[in-house]
């Protein structure tokens, strides 16, 4: 009959839990909010390039690229958040 792991039993498996939940909402919100400004940034960007032609287009890049820079960068955060909500190095 194998051991049992304790290591996930009594205030400490109480603990993760709760950092997990915690973790994994405030990693999802941050997701969320990285996903729609991402979104908008680009959309703005392709907006700027569509009306305004090939003189607009660096500038409707640009503001492109910064959206979806702070979408992967909000990721990425939102991943960290999440590992450390379940105690992950």
């Amino acid at each position: 009959m194998p051991l049992e792991n304790n290591n996930d039993k009594g205030v400490t498996g109480a603990a993760k839990f709760v950092t997990s939940t915690v973790g994994n909402v405030a990693g999802g919100v941050g997701r969320t909010v990285g996903n729609v400004t991402g979104a908008a940034g680009r959309g703005l960007g392709d907006t700027i390039t569509s009306a305004t032609g090939s003189t607009g287009k660096p500038v409707g890049d640009a503001i492109g690229n910064v959206g979806s820079g702070i979408q992967d960068g909000a990721n990425s955060v939102a991943k960290g958040v999440e590992n450390a909500g379940q105690w992950k190095s």
